[in-house]
C-alpha cells in the first residue's frame, strides 16, 4: 500500500513513503524467517487491506493515509512475543509518520470539509425531523412532502447564507490582527536609538531584551535591503519583519473561502435534505413512508459519520455510531411534538 500511495507521489514524500514500504519489508523478512518452510504458501491479504490497496492505486487521497494511520495503530507487535521491539517502535513511528504526511490535506480540507459535514448532517437531521413533526400531527402525504421540499430550499438556502457570513466574519477578524504592509514599508526609517519596533515584539509575546535585538537585527537587515536596491543589485529575500499571531503564519488557511464554504454548505444540506423525502417523491404513504425515510437517513449518517471518523483519525463504528444517536434523537423529539401539536391543534 505504501508504495502505491509513492507511485501517485514525488519528491519528498514519495522517499518517505519508499522508505516506509522498505520497512515493511525488514518485518517480513523477520516473520519469513522465524516460519521457515511454513510460511509459504504465502497467506491471502485480508479483505480491508486488498481494499485499501485499491483505495490507494486509485486515489492516493488523505482517506487512505487516515486509514492507513489507524491501520498503524493497530499494530499487535506490542504484545507478540515474536515481534521484536524494535519492530513494535517501527509500527508506533510509521503511525506518526502517515499522521504528518495527512495533516497537511487534513488542514487543507478543513474549512471545506467542515461546511461539508455541518450542511450533510443538518440536512439530514433537520428534514427528517420536519417531516416526522409533520406525520406526527396527522397531516396527509401530500403536505408532508411540500413540507419537506419547502425544509430543504429553505435550509439550503439558510445554511448557505449562515456560512457565507460565519466564514466572511471570520476572515475580517483575523485579517484585522494581522500586520499592515504600509507600516512594514515604513520601517527602515526608524530610529535606532528609540526603537519602537521592539513593541511590536514584546506585544506578540516576546520578552522586553529579546525584542530589542530581533528588532535592531530586523531593521539591520531591512536597510541593507535598500542599499542593496538602491545599488541596483539583487536583495537577497526576506521574510515579513512584522510578527503575525500565533497560527497565523500563513502556511495553512484555517478558514478558507467563504464562497467556498458556502457552496460547500448548500450542496452538502440539499443532498441530505432530499434523502428523508425520497419515499415520499416515489408514492410511499404513512408509516411505510417514514420507516423508510428513517431508514434511508440511518444509513447516511453512518455513512457521514463515519467519513468523518476516518479523517480525522478516530473509529469509524464510533463515529458512525454517534452521528446516527444524535440525528435519531433529534428526530424523535420532534416527531413526539408533532404528536404534542397535533392533538392540540388540529
Amino acid at each position: 500500500m505504501y508504495r502505491e500511495l509513492a507511485a501517485r507521489r514525488d519528491g519528498t514524500e514519495r522517499e518517505i513513503l519508499l522508505r516506509l514500504a522498505d520497512a515493511e519489508d525488514r518485518h517480513a523478512a523477520h516473520w519469513i524467517e522465524l516460519l521457515g518452510p511454513r510460511a509459504l504458501p504465502e497467506p491471502r491479504v485480508d479483505f480491508g487491506s486488498r481494499l485499501l490497496g485499491v483505495l490507494a492505486k486509485r486515489f492516493g487521497s488523505v482517506f487512505v493515509l487516515a486509514l492507513m494511520q489507524r491501520a498503524e495503530a493497530r499494530s499487535p507487535y506490542d504484545a507478540d512475543v515474536d515481534a521484536t521491539d524494535a519492530m513494535a517502535a517501527d509500527e508506533r513511528v510509521h503511525g506518526e509518520v502517515v499522521r504528518a504526511l495527512a495533516s497537511a490535506k487534513r488542514l487543507q480540507l478543513a474549512g471545506g470539509f467542515r461546511a461539508a459535514v455541518f450542511g450533510m448532517n443538518d440536512g439530514l437531521v433537520s428534514n427528517l425531523a420536519l417531516v416526522l413533526g409533520v406525520v406526527g400531527t396527522g397531516m396527509p402525504a401530500g403536505a408532508v412532502l411540500a413540507t419537506g421540499v419547502a425544509g430543504l430550499l429553505a435550509g439550503a438556502l439558510s445554511m448557505a447564507a449562515g456560512e457565507y457570513v460565519s466564514v466572511s466574519s471570520q476572515r475580517e477578524l483575523i485579517d484585522s490582527v494581522l500586520p499592515d504592509e504600509a507600516t512594514e514599508e515604513s520601517l527602515p526609517f526608524l530610529d535606532l536609538k528609540h526603537n519602537e519596533l521592539s513593541l511590536v515584539y514584546r506585544a506578540r509575546g516576546l520578552g522586553a531584551a529579546e525584542a530589542d535585538a530581533r528588532a535592531a537585527e530586523t531593521i539591520r537587515q531591512l536597510r541593507q535591503r535598500e542599499q542593496a536596491l538602491a545599488r541596483g543589485d539583487a536583495p537577497e529575500p526576506s521574510e515579513r519583519a512584522l510578527p503575525a499571531p500565533a497560527g497565523l503564519d500563513g502556511e495553512h488557511d484555517p478558514v478558507g473561502s467563504a464562497w467556498s464554504a458556502a457552496g460547500f454548505s448548500f450542496l452538502c444540506f440539499a443532498a441530505g435534505a432530499f434523502i428523508p423525502i425520497i419515499p415520499y417523491l416515489i408514492g410511499a404513504t404513512g408509516w411505510l413512508a417514514a420507516g423508510f425515510a428513517a431508514a434511508l437517513v440511518g444509513i447516511a449518517l453512518l455513512v457521514t459519520g463515519a467519513i468523518t471518523g476516518m479523517l480525522s483519525g478516530a473509529h469509524p463504528a464510533a463515529r458512525g455510531l454517534r452521528q446516527l444517536g444524535i440525528g435519531f434523537g433529534a428526530a424523535l423529539v420532534t416527531y413526539l411534538l408533532g404528536l404534542l401539536v397535533g392533538q392540540l391543534v388540529l
